[in-house]
């Protein structure tokens, strides 16, 4: 069964290209059902960032981006990096808010025996733009009851 996109337009965000990130590819969704639109290292063309197994490096995008209001963009890893790599986002997801302006970095770190080496153009994050909810908490006496109750970690196997 063929499933049917909900979405019938693309939510539209203002875009500028850093001067170290113009000539890159634009980030964008590899396939039709990806969530994700991959991010790449906006190095200066024969620059090469290594991180050692165990560190860490911000990497720069390139790009900033102005979200409308209600959304956020989660940086988030890439899969094939972490599984053939080790290689995945420090603070994952990461969270760019609706009111930030600047660069969008990507905080990647080594999780491999071997250090893992970045050039300008490699793809080494995506951004997933979801909505947010306004949250206001209300104190209450007591919570309402459900089957897996306070049962924390690993409690429904």
């Amino acid at each position: 069964m063929t499933q049917k996109p909900i979405i019938k337009e693309p939510i539209k965000i203002d875009f500028i290209w850093l001067e170290h990130g113009k000539g890159l590819q634009t980030p964008r969704q590899q396939s039709q059902g990806a969530a994700g639109l991959d991010i790449c290292a906006a190095l200066q063309k024969n620059e090469i960032i290594t991180i050692k197994s165990g560190e860490y490096e911000f990497i720069p995008s390139g790009f900033c981006i102005a979200l409308m209001a209600g959304y956020e963009a989660q940086i988030r890893p890439r899969s094939g990096l972490a599984a053939k790599f080790g290689v995945t986002i420090l603070n994952s997801p990461g969270t760019i808010d609706a009111d930030y302006r600047g660069e969008v970095k990507i905080m990647l770190i080594n999780h491999g025996k071997k250090d893992f080496l970045i050039k300008r153009g490699d793809r080494i994050a995506q951004m997933v733009i979801a909505p947010i909810s306004l949250v206001e908490f209300e104190l209450c006496e007591k919570l309402d009851e459900t089957k897996r109750g306070t049962g924390g970690f690993g409690s429904t196997g």
